[in-house]
């Protein structure tokens, strides 16, 4: 049975950038747990919201009527073989992305492309537009297939591309504003290592080497998975470039050594950043020295491993982050206006600024529909104010026809976004269809989509 016991509980997301005092916190067991506390939310005139591992940076999740946590609602439930090797996996909507890339090594399978955090639950990542890196990828949305959701009126629906394709289409990527997901199909690859390159250079020369001269021969066209991380108030970049291999292929390969990838990944990147970022807060104008250091520590590495151990890293370090999809050819120029804003008031930045890349999709709401997108994400350590700089950099990105991520702090509204997604009004309708009294709809929801009937 459910645990729909659960009285009023206040929430707080990782990066502390949003707070709930929900009236009822409850863990449901399966969807009909859920549909139970739809009915009971309808019943009490109370607004349904669902929570995965708390990794939006926005009030996406906050609610003061029924919070759903679905953290029992996970595990692989189904696998279906495919001729051409994929397979389609069914897992609870609360499965975390670290246990989902643990099942699938176990079935052989792999995800096609994943962000570089995995703790999020699989529903909260699809919800708001999660993505990776890669040319020839999209985000995750672009690998569901199936979902299956509780709706406003209590019903459990299962939808795809064949049954009600206008709800599957939106609810893939949609805030949790069409229902709540309580299982999701994917479309899994067979496993895969990548063989991973990372080195220090000049972002000038980064910048040159991304598309190349000529577009065709650049990194992003070349290799399969590119990430790039940019040091304010320096010319420094460090550049993540992985190469898709076999995973027969992995024992012929350089692997990395336990006592480096703690160097690296737990002392460096989490341990001494930590304090450098505590230096920045108390002393603000140091912040430019102290990138020139952090980018110097940097070293070239190469090895390979599998898939899931190079997409994640462990990012201990608490922060707030804004990005913005922008078109891929508006990359270089947004970026140098990022420079000439942090150089001219010496903004004190000490988080690197993040560039990525991803196919075209036709995902309705998903920040790279219809083209070819660059990722811009800016950071702040979340014990130095943002306000400032996250409002210089909106005015660029947002300048530049940018989407922002969902999940991710931004200031835009419904009437701001509507104009940036051809398939915007589209999914409005679908909202108003399956949720006309806007249960799902939370502060958040109603910003960026709109009220429901308005």
């Amino acid at each position: 049975m459910a645990r729909l016991d659960g009285g009023a509980r206040s929430w707080r997301n990782w990066s502390r950038t949003a707070t709930a005092a929900a009236a009822r916190f409850w863990r449901p067991a399966d969807a009909d747990d859920v549909a139970r506390a739809v009915r009971w939310a309808a019943r009490h005139g109370a607004a349904v919201r669902a929570v995965g591992g708390g990794h939006s940076f926005t009030d996406c999740a906050v609610t003061d009527g029924v919070l759903l946590n679905l953290d029992e609602i996970a595990g692989v439930e189904r696998v279906e073989r495919r001729p051409d090797g994929t397979a389609d996996v069914t897992v609870g909507a609360g499965t975390r992305l670290h246990a989902l890339n643990r099942a699938l090594a176990d079935l052989g399978l792999a995800m096609a492309n994943l962000g570089d955090i995995d703790q999020q639950s699989i529903a909260g990542a699809i919800s708001t537009g999660t993505h990776g890196t890669g040319l020839a990828f999209g985000g995750l949305a672009t690998q569901v297939v199936g979902l299956r959701l509780v709706t406003a009126d209590g019903e459990t629906r299962e939808v795809d591309a064949g049954r009600d394709p206008e709800l599957f289409e939106a609810a893939r990527l949609g805030l949790g504003a069409f229902g709540v997901l309580v299982a999701v199909t994917l479309r899994a690859v067979p496993a895969f290592g990548l063989l991973a390159r990372e080195e220090v250079a000049d972002l000038d020369e980064v910048l040159d080497n991304l598309d190349g001269p000529d577009g065709p021969d650049g990194w992003v066209a070349t290799t399969d998975h590119v990430d790039t991380y940019w040091f304010p108030h320096t010319r420094r970049a460090l550049v993540k470039r992985n190469s898709r291999v076999p995973l027969a292929d992995l024992d012929d390969l350089p692997s990395l050594p336990a006592a480096r990838r703690w160097l690296d990944d737990e002392l460096l990147a989490n341990g001494v950043f930590e304090l450098t970022n505590r230096l920045a807060a108390a002393a603000p104008r140091a912040v430019p020295a102290i990138n020139a250091f952090a980018a110097r520590a940097l070293s070239d590495r190469t090895y390979a491993a599998p898939s899931p151990e190079v997409f994640a890293s462990p990012r201990r370090v608490r922060f707030r982050e804004m990005e913005y999809a922008v078109p891929r050819e508006a990359l270089r120029d947004v970026v140098g206006e990022l420079d000439a804003w942090l150089r001219r008031t010496r903004e004190p930045v000490p988080f690197p600024v993040e560039i990525r890349f991803a196919a075209a999709d036709d995902v309705w709401l998903s920040t790279a529909h219809g083209r070819e997108s660059a990722y811009v994400a800016v950071h702040q350590y979340w014990r130095m104010p943002h306000e400032r700089w996250f409002d210089a950099a909106e005015a660029i990105l947002a300048g530049a026809d940018g989407r922002p991520h969902w999940g991710k702090l931004h200031g835009l509204d419904a009437e701001r976004l509507a104009p940036r997604y051809p398939r915007f009004d589209d999914a409005r309708r679908v909202r108003a269809r399956v949720d006309p009294e806007g249960r799902f709809a939370n502060a958040y929801v109603d910003r960026v989509l709109g009220a429901v009937g308005a």
